[in-house]
């Protein structure tokens, strides 16, 4: 594998970072490349030096001279030889360095001074099937991420004064305003300001289940409205939607190499010339002893092609590569190699509480009236809380709007700090507030203590209704859980990994939750300072910590983790800058899928290194043993470069 093939499968860079300029657009060829697989330049080349060398061999069957089928073999040797041989003299020339591409230039070189044509153009056939294939891989690796794109609809309707106008969705700017019927897909991320819809936001997020949205919501670029109509306004540019952010993260990703992607690295930079010596060594020193230089000679030729760290080279950075392309096709951008290598280490998984675990957003669960009058209770709740701009005033409100209740006209209304508040509704002066509010006021509050009790060790915040003499009743308000937390819990704890809550929530609420869900470990009342110092001690304890958060809030807590993971962030380059990895959607399930992910790319890469060693303890001994011909010596090292490939592949298809 060339270094320039390996910056291709570590960085899988735009084509335009490839800055050779007088062969721009070969490159551009190759890197921007869609089409059936016969027609991948590379591989055109390596098919037409495979018939050729057929041609060469029928020929050489019949009496011609010799030079005609080593015209032919030649004419292989020059087209089959094209992309590599050229990636190496750049690599030698701008770099400085001998890579592989120039052990396999001496080979051929040397085949052919040997008088072995036929040998030559073999080898230059199947280096180049070899290397054309795994170029095809990791271009059609960048394609399958760049497909993102084609889900953005070509075309928007843009409302304007005069009417609604079609335009091309690449005209779209921040601010217009644009609508969306249904079974369209969305051109490019918004805010919603008129109308309600399920969304299939699986293209973004990963989510399969669509999401109810209504006037204020977020919708994303690529994603499909399902049902009603929708009027938005444009948040961002075509050019800056969620879809272009995912492509940009991932490939840039893919030139974050892990530490055994380095290590490689500056193995195979010493690695290459050695081999080269060696072989000098063994073409000189017969010669110089007079032994059979003929017999030397092929067995140096034999070494260049059998110790040829391919495989090895290749080891990681398909593995790697496949992992962060299907990952960001799901939703999980991975920043990098060493951010996936650090994940398949991690013991344990501390997890934000508020918006990360919960939905962050109160919700009533509970209404108790004591004088069975549940409407005139929501009534004089929601009249008085919806003059309040608390969260816990609001979820009063929105729960009184969803049974139909109508808002009551209130006088005098007083904000009562840290308490509730107080107003007149039809001539009666009606308190709504916490416990402790009535406790103040000496109301009664036997009968439901224990009620109260009960409701407050399960997390929820109690705020009680009622005047100066009795209670009227009481709401049970909490931030639920989401759906899926328990059993992404459940799934980290089948991977042996233990779970903990770090929250600046009070510790009754913290450990009612947690109970619920299955935690292991919970940390309450934690300043961003605190979670710090909570991740340093849960490492120490453990091992490696992932942080798992919103990545603004919990900035500091996931930098100092092994590896942060920032939850929910479609659409937030805050966020996603925050974190080694962005989940774009609100389930806190993936990151028990990209712990699967980074474990099972880990291993595949571990089998891979083992493999291609085996491959060079094998093949390096049997070359200068004179075992192996320079046709065997070809076909075993570009078959074990091949299946290192197909290995490193089956993570894109592998059940996670």
């Amino acid at each position: 594998m060339s270094s320039d093939e390996e910056r291709r499968a570590l960085q899988l860079q735009q084509a335009d970072n490839h800055n050779h300029d007088t062969d721009q657009d070969d490159d551009d060829d190759v890197e921007g490349f869609e089409g059936p697989w016969y027609a991948f330049p590379p591989i055109r080349n390596a098919l037409i030096a495979g018939a050729l060398l057929v041609t060469g061999w029928l020929v050489s069957q019949f009496q011609v001279p010799v030079y005609v089928p080593y015209s032919i073999f030649g004419l292989a040797i020059l087209i089959g030889a094209y992309y590599w041989a050229r990636e190496g003299w750049e690599e030698f020339v701008e770099e400085r360095e001998i890579g592989i591409e120039a052990l396999m230039a001496f080979a051929t070189l040397g085949a052919v001074i040997l008088g072995q044509w036929f040998e030559a153009a073999f080898l230059v056939f199947l280096y180049a099937g070899a290397e054309s294939i795994e170029e095809y891989t990791f271009a059609r690796t960048r394609t399958a991420i760049r497909a993102l794109l084609d889900l953005v609809p070509e075309t928007a309707a843009l409302l304007t004064d005069a009417g609604e106008v079609q335009i091309s969705a690449k005209e779209l700017e921040a601010g217009n305003l644009f609508l969306v019927r249904p079974g369209e897909r969305i051109p490019t991320d918004g805010e919603i300001i008129e109308g309600a819809s399920s969304i299939d936001e699986a293209a973004v997020t990963g989510e399969s289940v669509p999401v109810e949205k209504a006037l204020g919501d977020k919708v994303f670029a690529g994603t499909i409205n399902t049902t009603g109509i929708l009027k938005v306004r444009a948040t961002t540019s075509f050019a800056s939607n969620s879809l272009q952010k995912i492509i940009q993260t991932v490939e840039e990703a893919q030139g974050v190499k892990s530490s055994a992607q380095r290590w490689i690295d500056r193995f195979g930079r010493r690695y290459s010339p050695a081999v080269l010596v060696v072989a000098l060594l063994l073409v000189v020193i017969p010669f110089l002893l007079k032994a059979n230089f003929a017999l030397w000679s092929v067995r140096a030729v034999v070494l260049l092609v059998a110790a040829a760290p391919c495989a090895l080279v290749i080891s990681t950075p398909v593995a790697i590569s496949a992992a962060i392309g299907r990952s960001g096709r799901e939703g999980v951008l991975i920043k990098g190699g060493i951010h996936l290598e650090n994940l398949a280490k991690i013991r344990v998984v501390a997890f934000d509480k508020t918006g990360t675990l919960t939905r962050g957003k109160p919700i009533v669960t509970n209404v108790l009236s004591t004088t069975n009058e549940t409407a005139s209770l929501l009534r004089q709740a929601a009249s008085i809380e919806h003059l309040s701009e608390h969260p816990l005033a609001k979820a009063i409100v929105e729960n009184a709007q969803a049974e139909g209740i109508a808002i009551a006209a209130v006088q005098n209304f007083q904000s009562l700090t840290g308490a509730g508040a107080k107003a007149d509704i039809d001539g009666q002066t009606i308190y709504i507030g916490s416990p402790g509010l009535f406790r103040q006021l000496r109301v009664p509050l036997e009968r439901l203590e224990p009620e109260i009790e009960r409701l407050q060790v399960e997390g929820k915040t109690v705020v009680l209704v009622g005047t100066q003499d009795r209670i009227e009743g009481l709401f049970a308000i909490r931030d639920e859980p989401r759906p899926e937390a328990k059993r992404a819990i459940q799934q980290l704890h089948k991977m042996q990994v233990k779970v903990a809550m770090l929250t600046g929530d009070n510790a009754r609420t913290a450990k009612a939750i947690a109970a619920e869900l299955g935690i292991d470990e919970v940390r309450a009342d934690l300043k961003p300072d605190d979670k710090v110092k909570a991740i340093q001690e849960l490492e120490q304890q453990y091992g490696p910590v992932a942080m798992t958060g919103d990545g603004i809030n919990d900035a500091p807590a996931l930098a100092t983790a092994t590896v942060g993971l920032a939850m929910g962030t479609a659409g937030t380059d805050a966020a996603i800058e925050a974190a080694d990895i962005a989940l774009m959607g609100d389930d806190p399930s993936r990151v028990a899928y990209a712990l699967k992910l980074a474990k099972a790319s880990q291993r595949i890469s571990f089998q891979n290194i083992v493999f291609s060693i085996l491959v060079l303890v094998i093949l390096i001994p049997g070359a200068i043993l004179g075992l192996l011909g320079i046709t065997a010596a070809v076909f075993a090292h570009e078959a074990s470069e091949l299946l290192a490939i197909a290995n490193g592949l089956r993570i894109t298809r592998q059940q996670v």
